[in-house]
């Protein structure tokens, strides 16, 4: 059969097709030792340089894609939205803390209910207008409107007025006190575009980013330069920075390796090893909140029942998702959407083992002489989920529980699938708060509240730690809703995975990298620089 890196070779002289290629991969992979945990991208100790061309062979576009911020999704978009060609109010650090950067400082009353942001003078869009409170107000208006479709709508809500206060001061008005609001403003569809008539206008891609939008063909390619009138000294070293779309991850391996792209996103588990032992190829891995979840819909019969839940929580085996799956990328999740990076993580919480007697125990608990659920997955939400459905299939039938695999098309598998049939497999980016990943997913009235579950005591507790300025109570409340998720919640959440993502040699980083989303957090284009 060969090395992994003859198998590779074959593949790309062409002497084998992919299909024999991920086969004999996955066979190889099987019978290699693999390193123990993970590596985060080397340190340099050289200080960053300006100049050159960096190419970024993008993951998630699309020929439906805009400048829209409300509708931006998929990595391509992200990257070049607010990783390069807009700004936000805040930035997530490497150490997930909130930091300026349209803003200069912010400050709330008491309570918690009224947060006024200052900005940062001086700062001029693309178009030599300069950034004033107006297009602040417009940009976030812009996702609160009644009939807005954004992504962000919902993190929004709680907003009932935004107000100037001169032309460098925004006030924020909640409804209920939120020690985190400040997090909110990262999120990557409130990006700022200046302002017309208070309308916000974004179909030029106008934004105050470190690189100015030239070109832009939606699912091929994205041409920026630098912008001489950047506030920033301290990012952007590239004299211009292009996206190209390839959405086939092998395509991406081959692009980097060929040396068409310097650096490219989402490395398949399957190949990031033999990846990165390719010549001038660098793996940039990062641990982060990113991981997968099953959600089962607790309005839909059986899922109703607790038992029923917990028999498939203990049905799984997730120590082989981590070494099948993630090829040794990630660790074991406990049901719970918080990383270990996220500060009210309660690593106190025993993890919850694969194990087939407890699984049939919970059957019989719920009144069951067998229990047999159909999961829907495709390849949609990460690249072999279809294999993970069907291990976890192999999993639960040593404890007679019958999962049937139905693979789903596809296209639309988002629109038809997730949050419609009672049993699927998602993938989360993850987000940096608890409050966060909480409200929009698993409170009761969460848009996104994929297993449609609702716990009572859980929603009073997501409500009142928001609010709470005592650290040590707040902690406190998040550790009971963890307990609460960990018993009754209709989400397995089995692994989390690294981020995997792989450039060029003679591209450098800094020593911590963001393990927020991909490539830094989305800002690679900004914090990166040529060796």
């Amino acid at each position: 059969m060969g090395s992994l890196d003859s198998v590779y070779a074959l593949f790309c002289a062409g002497r084998i097709s992919r299909r024999d290629f991920m086969r004999r991969v996955a066979a190889l992979s099987a019978a290699t030792a693999l390193p123990a945990g993970f590596a985060t991208a080397p340190a340099f100790a050289a200080a960053p340089k300006k100049g050159g061309h960096f190419r970024i062979g993008a993951s998630g576009g699309s020929s439906t894609d805009t400048m829209d911020p409300a509708t931006i999704d998929g990595a391509f978009m992200q990257f070049l939205n607010q990783g390069t060609v807009r700004g936000s109010l805040v930035e997530i650090d490497a150490d997930y803390r909130p930091r300026p950067d349209l803003a200069e400082s912010w400050d709330a009353t008491p309570d918690l209910k009224t947060w006024t942001v200052k900005l940062r003078k001086g700062v001029e869009f693309h178009n030599g207008k300069t950034m004033k409170a107006d297009d602040v107000i417009a940009s976030i208006n812009y996702h609160r409107g009644e009939k807005s479709k954004s992504g962000a709508k919902a993190i929004l809500k709680p907003i009932t007025s935004i107000r100037k206060d001169g032309d460098y001061t925004v006030v924020f008005e909640l409804e209920t006190g939120d020690a985190d609001f400040p997090f909110l403003l990262n999120d990557y569809h409130l990006t700022i575009q200046p302002s017309e008539s208070e309308k916000n206008n974004y179909t030029d891609g106008i934004g105050t980013g470190p690189y100015i939008l030239k070109t832009i063909t939606p699912g091929v390619r994205a041409l920026t330069t630098r912008n001489p009138n950047d506030y920033r000294s301290d990012r952007g070293w590239f004299e211009s920075v292009e996206y190209v779309s390839i959405n086939d991850s092998t395509a991406r391996n081959a692009a980097l390796q060929s040396g068409n792209v310097d650096a490219i996103d989402n490395v398949s588990f399957m190949t990031y090893d033999l990846l990165t032992r390719a010549p001038n190829v660098k793996g940039v891995e990062v641990k982060g909140n990113h991981h997968y979840t099953l959600p089962m819909l607790c309005d839909r019969a059986p899922f109703t029942d607790v038992d029923v839940r917990l028999a498939l929580k203990y049905a799984i085996d997730r120590e082989a998702w981590v070494k099948t799956i993630l090829r040794g990328h990630g660790v074991v999740g406990n049901d719970i959407p918080l990383g270990a990076a996220n500060r009210f993580r309660d690593a106190d919480i025993p993890q919850r083992p694969y194990d087939p007697d407890k699984a049939r125990f919970h059957v019989k608990k719920a009144g069951l002489d067998k229990l047999a659920v159909t999961l829907s997955t495709s390849n949609v939400p990460f690249a072999n989920a279809v294999d993970a459905a069907q291990l976890y299939s192999t999993n639960a039938s040593a404890a007679g529980i019958d999962i049937k695999v139905d693979r789903e098309p596809a296209d639309g598998y988002w629109d038809t699938v997730w949050m419609k049939k009672p049993f699927c497999i998602v993938s989360w980016g993850g987000r940096p708060t608890a409050d966060w990943m909480f409200s929009q997913v698993y409170a009761a009235d969460a848009p996104w509240n994929e297993s449609h579950w609702k716990n009572e005591q859980f929603n009073k507790l997501l409500a009142e730690a928001r609010s709470e300025r005592d650290e040590t109570k707040r902690r406190s409340m998040y550790n009971e809703m963890q307990q609460i998720m960990y018993q009754d919640g209709g989400t397995i959440i089995p692994v989390f995975a690294n981020y995997l993502d792989a450039t060029s040699s003679k591209v450098a980083t800094p020593e911590k990298i963001s393990g927020m989303w991909d490539m830094d957090g989305f800002y690679a284009a900004q914090r990166w620089w040529f060796a």
